[in-house]
């Protein structure tokens, strides 16, 4: 990626994605090129948190919804220290923020961060287009990196896919560190980082839980280092068939009987740690507005999305893995793509969607109690 940001709003920008289909607008943010895999958002808030969320390291995020910007951006909101994104493209960006948090637009904090976008083009076209063809890379180029259609559509084609890469130790902590328990403290978990949000060790702090955070090399001599009641496996970006480490790290939590819960790509893992294989997603489930079903009680849930990748696992049947029986536990109910896993022998869930849902939903929220309901009996 290269950038500059002098005088971007009035510079002509193009899209280019790798099928050769051309979207023409404007700069928005730094102006330069950037190339990533292309995905749409269908948020209409909560674009901080998307924005600085790890998962969507390496990709260009398009916004469905037509007018971005308004609240501008603020210091509390971001899930990390940075925005993640790969670039960004927006239909209609707000001229003027209009919340009493804002300190800066969301214009000012894209070029200050280098990062390249684009507005003014007809998102619905490229939603649509993505949806009919599936995700796939683009660049983003404006300025002195503007050249000739076939010139932009050869960069694109040169850059790296999504499927194949290995992405989580480039956007995990690279040092642990504690997230102290809010009020009295009840438990202590363990959590590896492969792209962890700010807000979900904030969530089991709520409850009572003292989170130590650890980079995604941890070993499971580094797990059981710090005593833990629970280990979870967070969220990240990239292919969970690449990530052979976590797996393993994951086995061997699967084989002391600890209790354990994993969100999006901690669901991938445990998927692949009871066997089961894991597939690329045609344009992939991003967004705030999500209808998932717990198959546990019945109830339909309004859920925050961002994967590209899936668990194949049997919808309709207990399967037998190493780790004795295991269920679905959740499924989309757009697709039938699995969204939780479960297993039935030993206290181990996870779900593909995001319960810390900032902004977002909160109907996710008793995942985190059901996680302490199982430290609790395992205590018992």
């Amino acid at each position: 990626m290269t950038t500059s940001t002098r005088g971007a709003a009035k510079t002509p920008a193009v899209l280019v994605l790798e099928d050769g289909r051309v979207f023409r607008g404007r700069a928005y943010g730094a102006v330069g090129e950037t190339f990533g895999e292309a995905v749409f958002s269908t948020g209409m808030t909560g674009y901080q948190e998307t924005l600085t969320d790890p998962s969507y390291h390496r990709q260009v995020v398009v916004m469905t919804a037509p007018h971005v910007g308004n609240t501008g951006v603020n210091d509390e909101d971001p899930e990390s220290k940075r925005i993640w994104v790969s670039g960004y493209v927006v239909r209609d960006p707000a001229r003027v923020p209009s919340s009493w948090r804002s300190r800066r637009t969301l214009d000012e904090e894209l070029a200050a961060q280098g990062v390249v976008g684009i507005s003014g083009i007809d998102t619905r076209a490229l939603t649509r287009h993505l949806r009919e063809r599936g995700a796939m890379r683009v660049g983003i180029f404006s300025g002195d990196a503007v050249r000739g259609d076939s010139a932009l559509l050869a960069r694109v084609q040169e850059a790296p896919q999504m499927k194949g890469a290995n992405l989580s130790a480039e956007v995990a902590t690279t040092e642990p560190y504690v997230v102290p328990a809010i009020g009295e403290k009840n438990f202590t978990v363990a959590a590896v980082d492969l792209g962890i949000k700010g807000m979900t060790p904030h969530r089991m702090a709520e409850r009572g839980i003292e989170v130590h955070v650890l980079p995604a090399t941890a070993t499971v001599e580094d797990v059981y280092a710090v005593n833990p009641d629970g280990v979870f496996f967070s969220n990240g970006p990239g292919d969970p068939a690449t990530a052979d480490h976590p797996v393993s790290v994951m086995q061997g939590v699967l084989e002391r009987g600890t209790p354990l819960f994993g969100i999006c790509f901690g669901n991938q893992i445990l998927g692949r740690a009871l066997g089961f294989g894991t597939y690329k997603l045609k344009y992939g489930h991003r967004g705030i507005n999500q209808p998932v079903q717990d198959r546990t009680t019945g109830k339909v849930e309004v859920t925050a999305h961002n994967h590209g990748f899936a668990v194949d696992a049997p919808l309709d049947q207990v399967s037998e893995t190493p780790f004795g029986r295991a269920e679905v536990s959740h499924v989309c109910l757009n697709d039938n793509v699995v969204e939780g896993l479960q297993l039935l022998d030993r206290p181990a869930f996870s779900v593909q969607y995001h319960p810390e849902a900032a902004a977002g939903p909160h109907d996710a929220a008793y995942l985190f109690d059901r996680f302490v309901s199982l430290m609790e009996g395992q205590r018992a």
